[in-house]
């Protein structure tokens, strides 16, 4: 009898971890190849090496990107260099990146190890960044003003909170007021790496401000991206590995109600909306297995999906750049300006095209 028992104890458990095994390969699209979709002159970025993981574009054609993320089980070039903020003007013919000089006494520059990023431009026309950071793997939101002039970051205040415990993305709606993402429940990189293999979907997302901090939505498996529309109205998730988008009403008290949830074939990561017509951009990962786990002789493809009237019943969604991974490896982001496009990656390199 209790050999039977522990033979159906056996069965049991090989079952359970088969049906997860399963899951685990559907939630990254662990079978599924690229069908390559070009653009026109398309250049790698000089001096972008180690990633791109976002990236962010004032009206003004001032992009910074936020490169050299170190994310535990993700493959890094240059693990022992600290992340930089590096600043692009679109507006040149040629434009090259620079390093923005970080200022101020209380910011450890060692240790910085940057995620998300985005831009908040005050009634004085002075512009913040806000930047998630991931200083020894921890999770903290760092507040620097951006000094034009002088090309480089004043950094006035760091960010933490017990409802930010693994920050991803986020969304400023005030010099230190934002949405973020936490991709996962915990913090400890062991009990992530069980919550995102068993597929708990417990990350979720959050407002905060100096006078109030709130989870507004949760259940995600691994909440990734967020954008807010032009108008204010609207706000939207980036649900990597269910592999969807979800729309939601922002209202006066910063609240959200869901309105509605589109579907991919591809693990939607950072969004960024067109100022101008309202449009979704998406860096998305058509292979999520490839990204954690790397095989240079096999690498992340890169996908871009460009997503028009979100609202409507029938939105329109565009592969717009599609490649296997010899050009650009593991997208993350991308954003347009002016009839340009930038792609960002996780670890590798960025491009700049002409749609």
């Amino acid at each position: 009898m209790a050999k039977l028992i522990g033979l159906t104890l056996v069965g049991l458990l090989l079952a359970f971890y088969k049906n997860h095994q399963s899951s685990y390969q559907t939630r990254l699209a662990a079978v599924r190849e690229v069908t390559p979709v070009e653009l026109p002159n398309c250049d790698l970025i000089k001096g972008i090496e180690t990633g791109a993981e976002d990236l962010e574009i004032l009206p003004n054609g001032l992009a910074f990107f936020s490169t050299g993320l170190e994310y535990p089980g993700i493959k890094s070039f240059d693990p022992n260099t600290p992340g930089k903020i590096l600043l692009m003007n679109l507006n040149e013919k040629n434009p090259a990146v620079l390093e923005l000089e970080i200022t101020g006494n209380n910011f450890d520059k060692s240790s910085f190890n940057p995620h998300g990023v985005s831009t908040f431009t005050d009634e004085d026309n002075a512009v913040y960044l806000l930047v998630v950071n991931h200083p020894d793997f921890k999770s903290t939101v760092e507040v620097f003003k951006f000094q034009e002039e002088e090309r480089s970051l004043l950094h006035l205040r760091t960010i933490t909170h017990e409802l930010l415990p693994s920050i991803n993305d986020i969304a400023a709606v005030g010099p230190e007021s934002f949405y973020a993402t936490n991709d996962h429940y915990f913090a400890d990189p062991y009990l992530k790496s069980w919550e995102m293999y068993l597929g708990l979907s417990w990350s979720n997302v959050v407002y905060y401000s100096p006078d109030k901090v709130q989870v507004l939505a949760e259940g995600f498996d691994f909440a990734n991206g967020i954008g807010i529309s032009p108008n204010g109205k609207h706000v939207y998730i980036a649900e990597l590995l269910a592999h969807k988008i979800h729309v939601y009403e922002k209202h006066a008290n910063w609240t959200l109600t869901p309105l509605k949830t589109l579907n991919f074939d591809t693990l939607v990561d950072n969004i960024s909306v067109d100022p101008v017509t309202g449009d979704l951009w998406v860096g998305c990962h058509p292979n999520g297995m490839r990204i954690f786990f790397y095989d240079a002789e096999n690498p992340p493809g890169s996908e871009v999906l460009r997503i028009q009237n979100i609202l409507s019943e029938e939105p329109k969604v565009t592969v717009v750049y599609a490649e296997n991974g010899t050009v650009l490896q593991g997208s993350t982001v991308a954003s347009v300006y002016k009839g340009k496009l930038l792609i960002g990656t996780v670890y590798h390199r960025a491009l700049y095209c002409d749609l």
